[in-house]
């Protein structure tokens, strides 16, 4: 995979804070090692062509289960006939959202992972490659996982196919996902309490406004007390061990936490500094936004009115049950949590079956085909990058390496 590592010296590699790490020959060849595995482990992720035969019929028995079997479980069957007859205009209205949020979430990617100074990994995240990276990485996690790991893993590993350091690559990743869901944690807490107390008009029940919102809200302050571990935090322990077995094992363990507190921080600095991290941030914002845009069309394709409070905050609790573990990347679980949610908040259910439905057509469905697509152009680009790295020559780092192994 790595045939001429990227940093010119065994130090080079930082974190965020621009802190080099401290690796050695033998780390430095364990992080060979494991960039191999990663490289075959995502070469085959679409290219098994059993597991995608398995995946397939789980999605099957999924949609039968949501579309089919649910509606008649809970007496509301009748509502399906209505999902084949909404207003065409709204339901292209919907598509048009499903287009900007690709084009948020590209933007979101270029802004925060793709860096802000110029160099040589920047320049290989341009924006077809972010495309690519960020299309796949959403087809990954619909087809492979619950709560984005499928997504997760693919874009790690392309970062590091760009030539990005591990230690940097995780500290980018964690910076991403802070600040995506940043958003959605500020957006339950906002509207949840806003509803309650009747400054936005709509149904304001407990469970769906207070009680999420302060979840939401300790989910924040535990994300702001990571962000305080310092980010040399394992160097610390292992200077304060004095190199014994238990302090060196306890600097390891400690480079998890430190990590998400560097990445943290990063998106902190984002969000703090909007003129440096406008890209991100808008991204972020946008991503969110065009996804409640194309739910807000689905609803007025089927003639619902639903108060605009409602509807994000809705959107928001629906979504939470994403983090439920599904072999088929949330089919199921995140639809009757949205049905569920916005049934909660008093929404006739003839109107809420056909329109969440129809928004995860449109919002799940329709972005795997050209995932799949972006994952296999995704492939040669990064074929690419490995020739450009065969055809550079060896770097002084290079050199160490041959002679290790």
């Amino acid at each position: 995979m790595w045939l001429v590592p990227q940093s010119s010296s065994l130090r080079r590699r930082g974190d965020e804070d621009g802190k080099p790490d401290e690796l050695d020959t033998d780390e430095h060849l364990a992080e060979y090692e494991e960039d191999e595995e990663e490289d075959h482990r995502v070469a085959h992720l679409l290219s098994d062509h059993r597991q995608l035969a398995s995946l397939a019929a789980v999605f099957v028995l999924g949609v039968v289960a949501i579309y089919l079997v649910f509606p008649k479980v809970v007496g509301i069957d009748e509502s399906l006939d209505r999902i084949g007859d909404p207003k065409w205009y709204w339901v292209v209205v919907a598509v048009a959202f499903c287009v900007a949020q690709f084009a948020a979430y590209v933007a979101l990617f270029r802004g925060v992972l793709g860096g802000r100074s110029e160099s040589e990994v920047r320049r290989r995240l341009d924006t077809k490659a972010s495309y690519q990276i960020t299309m796949a990485g959403l087809a990954a996690t619909r087809i492979f996982s619950a709560a984005g790991a499928g997504g997760i893993v693919l874009t790690y590993w392309a970062l590091r196919k760009a030539g990005m350091p591990r230690r940097r690559s995780a500290c980018r990743m964690v910076a991403f996902l802070a600040l995506t869901y940043s958003v959605y944690l500020a957006g339950l807490v906002i509207f949840g309490v806003l509803l309650r107390v009747g400054v936005l008009p709509g149904d304001n029940p407990v469970g769906g406004t207070i009680v999420p919102a302060a979840i939401a809200g300790a989910v924040v302050l535990v994300l702001g007390l990571v962000a305080l571990i310092p980010g040399d935090f394992e160097r610390r322990l292992s200077r304060a061990s004095k190199d014994t077995r238990i302090g060196r094992l306890a600097a390891k363990l400690a480079t998890g936490p430190a990590t998400l507190s560097t990445g943290i921080r990063t998106a902190i600095d984002y969000i703090a500094h909007p003129s440096r991290g406008a890209l991100g941030v808008f991204g972020a914002v946008g991503f969110w936004a065009a996804q409640i845009g194309i739910l807000w069309a689905c609803f007025e394709a089927f003639g619902g009115n639903v108060p605009f409070a409602v509807l994000v905050q809705g959107f928001f609790v629906g979504m939470a049950a994403n983090l439920i573990p599904s072999p088929a990347g949330g089919v199921g679980s995140v639809d009757a949590g949205m049905i569920g949610a916005f049934v909660l908040f008093g929404v006739q259910e003839e109107i809420v079956f056909p329109a969440v439905l129809t928004y995860r057509i449109i919002a799940f469905w329709l972005p795997i085909p050209p995932g799949i697509v972006a994952f296999f152009q995704l492939r040669r680009t990064v074929a690419g990058w490995d020739a450009e790295r065969r055809d550079g020559g060896y770097t002084s780092e290079s050199k160490v390496m041959t002679e290790a192994l």
